[in-house]
């Protein structure tokens, strides 16, 4: 936030215009057309400290300026562009077309519309719902400096057996025995971190963030589910969570840190039995009770050791 000292106090501050809709299509000449709904948020560090002491709105960005200056700057996309390429677009408009903006922060979600396919064959104009939504946040200072972070939210995933639990600590309040067969389900929030540390340094490549999320979220996938034959133990939420972060630091040089936040999302065996019949349904690694509430957190963050100079 900005900062500034009056009247003996500390006054941190920032505003934006928070949600703002967008639908954007591109149209090629063949009569395919591209679609994407995003939802933007921006927020501003300025200097506008007269507004709040001395009733002087002079310096200050109209939220409204923020939300028209989306659909315009959509419009200004000729061509197909990812969103954290949006982000930077219109962060970098903010930090260079006002003078009082010393920083600006545009966070944007985008909807997991897909293209739909009609026997096979893919439709021009067609789209369907997925599920995952792709985030960014980009801050761009108007010195130039520049943080870019993606991520994914709601990626749901479950495996049905080669899962775990045992080996933990035992104390009078424990009652959940050890297992070396279980269903194991998340949904994945993940976050990561570009090393990309000014404007000049962002690739050249078009949809280059688009591509590396696809990959990334495949990754994370791919480490989570193990060989399409046989799949891959998991002992534990945590030890699968670092799996798939690592395999992503691994494969993505240009990707700096990642966060990963794995609820376990229980599958509960069923045995119901009465006084007259004892085995109503046994259990028999076949008949669960699904749940979201309670469940486990786990969240973890894995960076890159920065070499020592």
């Amino acid at each position: 936030m900005a900062s500034d000292k009056i009247d003996g106090f500390t006054l941190e501050q920032r505003h934006g215009k928070a949600r703002v809709r967008l639908g954007r299509v591109w149209r090629s000449q063949s009569g395919r057309h591209i679609f994407v709904e995003w939802t933007v948020s921006i927020s501003l560090l300025s200097n506008c400290l007269a507004a709040y002491v001395r009733d002087d709105n002079s310096d200050i960005v109209a939220t409204d300026s923020m939300k028209n200056t989306v659909y315009a700057k959509a419009k200004e996309c000729a061509q197909q562009l990812s969103m954290e390429e949006f982000a930077i677009k219109l962060a970098k408009h903010f930090t260079s077309f006002y003078q009082q903006v010393t920083t600006a922060i545009v966070t944007v979600e985008e909807k997991p519309w897909e293209r739909a396919y009609i026997d096979g064959q893919p439709h021009d104009h067609g789209f369907k719902r997925g599920s995952e939504t792709h985030t960014t946040e980009v801050i761009v200072e108007k010195s130039g400096a520049l943080q870019v972070t993606s991520g994914i939210q709601g990626l749901a995933l479950l495996k049905t057996t080669q899962a775990g639990f045992e080996g933990f600590i035992r104390d009078k309040y424990t009652a959940l025995a050890d297992t070396r067969e279980r269903i194991v389900a998340t949904e994945v929030t993940a976050s990561w971190r570009y090393p990309f540390e000014s404007l000049s340094g962002i690739p050249l490549q078009p949809l280059y963030f688009t591509e590396k999320y696809l990959d990334v979220k495949k990754v994370l996938a791919e480490t989570f589910f193990g060989p399409p034959r046989g799949g891959v133990y998991s002992p534990s939420v945590q030890s699968t969570l670092y799996q798939m972060a690592k395999n992503v630091l691994n494969r993505f040089p240009d990707i700096s840190s990642i966060q990963l936040k794995m609820p376990n999302l229980h599958f509960l065996p069923v045995n119901i039995s009465s006084k007259d019949n004892p085995a109503i349904v046994k259990f028999d690694d076949d008949v669960y009770l699904p749940t979201s509430e309670p469940h486990g957190s786990i969240e973890a963050t894995v960076s890159r050791i920065r070499a020592k100079i």
